[in-house]
């Protein structure tokens, strides 16, 4: 039985290998062999339905063109495929890595084909590289690609995002707890959470949504408990059209919960958030007191809760 327990790995491992080289073909045969062996492993059975769901798509991939609509299936379906591991249970991981290889392996070579010809190589595309360093582990080239995509779009949510992340799983802390900030300032509805890995955002977004937080709230709320949790924390100073844009914003955005004009559960930690720039904002510059008194007064007439914790 343990001869068989040991071939059974062998086989599993040398699937892997192949996965992770693109030879599927040659996978499915180790994963035959290792089904003949031991046909209810459930690591082995796993990793044939993990195998015959890629080498569907393998063929789909063939049938497109252009290189640019086979990046865009492949980091598609990546996401289909997290799905479907949830549903069969119990994740064979090195078989899922493995997969992860193959997967943002292929999207980056089809993605610099496109970079490679392209007159203009905008920051959609430097993102879409990015994002393929990424999910084979290269974090260093994703951060220099998502520098440049930054570059062209300094104030794109999703992008800064994306850069916090991966300065995160450098353990670059301070930087990527800076942008992560910024990025939900900016606009937290176009950030993708699902496509953030660092511990640093998971676990916050785990205690938020501990709170029963979910949906378009709890992008919202994020940078809020943030702040709350001393996570969110590195600040700033505002430039002069930085801060007007930041008081014009307030103003709106307390007009819309005044008339309810808009929706409440959205604009409540979306304004909390900006009174905590506005407050640091303050402080930065050495202002009165009283003004961060006012601010302070009226978190309180917005979420008593969020008040009394920010003053524990």
């Amino acid at each position: 039985m343990e001869s068989h327990t040991e071939e059974v790995t062998e086989c599993l491992q040398s699937a892997a290998a192949c996965i992770a080289t693109h030879r599927l073909t040659e996978a499915l045969e180790r994963l035959d062999q290792a089904l003949s062996i031991d046909f209810e492993n459930t690591e082995v059975v796993a990793s044939l339905k993990y195998t015959n769901f890629w080498n569907d798509r393998h063929e789909r991939v063939l049938a497109l063109t252009d290189p640019f609509e086979r990046g865009e299936y492949l980091l598609a379906q990546w996401a289909v495929f997290l799905g479907f591991v949830q549903r069969i249970g119990r994740p064979v991981e090195f078989v899922i890595n493995a997969f992860r290889q193959h997967v943002f392996g292929q999207a980056l070579e089809f993605y610099r084909e496109v970079y490679r010809d392209a007159a203009n190589r905008d920051a959609d595309l430097l993102v879409r590289i990015a994002r393929c360093y990424k999910g084979a582990g290269d974090y260093d080239r994703a951060r220099r690609f998502l520098q440049a995509a930054t570059a062209e779009r300094p104030e794109d949510a999703e992008i800064l995002a994306e850069l916090a992340d991966v300065l995160a799983l450098v353990n670059e802390t301070a930087p990527a707890k800076a942008f992560f900030r910024e990025a939900f300032f900016v606009n937290a509805q176009k950030i993708e959470i699902a496509r953030l890995e660092s511990e640093l955002i998971r676990r916050l977004v785990r205690a938020v949504e501990k709170r029963g937080i979910e949906g378009p709230a709890l992008l919202e709320w994020i940078p809020v408990y943030g702040f709350l949790f001393g996570v969110l924390t590195v600040k700033r100073e505002l430039r002069s059209i930085e801060f007007g844009r930041l008081k014009q914003s307030i103003y709106e955005l307390e007009r819309e919960l005044r008339e309810n004009t808009g929706e409440a559960d959205l604009i409540r930690p979306r304004l909390i958030n900006r009174y905590f720039w506005l407050i640091d904002h303050y402080v930065a510059v050495k202002e009165s007191q009283g003004k961060v008194e006012e601010v302070l007064l009226k978190i309180r007439s917005v979420d008593a809760n969020v008040y009394h914790q920010y003053n524990a």
